[in-house]
């Protein structure tokens, strides 16, 4: 009985594994879930604590995310003004062999820099590291809708198992949309998002979302017309 146990088990086919979802071909096409955070954003900030500390410690900032393009590469730029933490960053695609990753670049008022990595699900972005003063940081980035989202920084004791405790959050608001409204428009010539301003070419109008992807678009329309021809041809 056992033997023949074994055998029918020898003899079954073996399970298939669990395939990983295919990574994007470009750095454009793995970004493309940021594209709602291309624009300027009013952000309130504070930090956690007592309901004294948190309200001695609220700030509010702008920030402004834009399309950066370099020959095949792409990533999304971020000015901050009157940043508390920090006042600029790159947010970059950085694919493993495995996996589809992303690397975030912040620069703080004191020109220091700190870089988090990490992945995307169901439009949360958790990136990762480990501070140079002991500390393991945790870096939240939640999409709750195209003019809504928020930033939390998480920490606790560098290589430990104890669970992150939030350190402060942002909540981020679009400027001059409306919370309700839905998100609509021309499409972004370049990036594929929503296009906020014209450039023409050959005198044709064409729609882009940012700066970066209207100096972009300018110093090579060819290429970014084809490439948005053979996007549409797509099923």
């Amino acid at each position: 009985m056992h033997a023949a146990l074994l055998l029918l088990t020898l003899t079954l086919p073996a399970a298939d594994e669990p395939k990983l979802p295919p990574k994007p071909a470009t750095a454009k096409d793995a970004l493309q879930p940021f594209n709602v955070l291309v624009g300027s954003w009013k952000g309130s900030g504070a930090p956690e604590g007592t309901k004294e500390e948190r309200a001695a410690g609220v700030w509010t900032e702008t920030d402004a995310w834009s399309w950066q393009f370099k020959g095949d590469d792409a990533w999304l730029a971020l000015a901050v003004e009157k940043g508390k933490h920090y006042t600029s960053g790159e947010l970059r695609y950085t694919p493993t062999k495995d996996e589809a990753r992303y690397t975030l670049k912040l620069t703080t008022p004191a020109k220091t820099t700190a870089t988090f990595a990490g992945t995307l699900k169901d439009k949360v972005l958790t990136l990762d590291r480990t501070d140079p003063a002991g500390e393991d940081q945790r870096l939240v980035v939640t999409l709750l809708h195209h003019n809504r989202h928020l930033v939390r920084l998480e920490a606790r004791p560098a290589a430990s198992a104890v669970a992150f405790t939030k350190q402060w959050q942002i909540g981020a608001t679009k400027e001059g949309v409306p919370f309700a409204e839905v998100a609509k428009g021309p499409e972004c010539i370049v990036s594929g998002g929503v296009g906020t301003m014209k450039v023409t070419y050959k005198g044709k109008d064409y729609w882009v979302c940012c700066t970066g992807c209207r100096d972009a678009f300018k110093d090579d329309p060819e290429k970014f017309l084809k490439e948005a021809a053979a996007a549409a041809k797509k099923p």
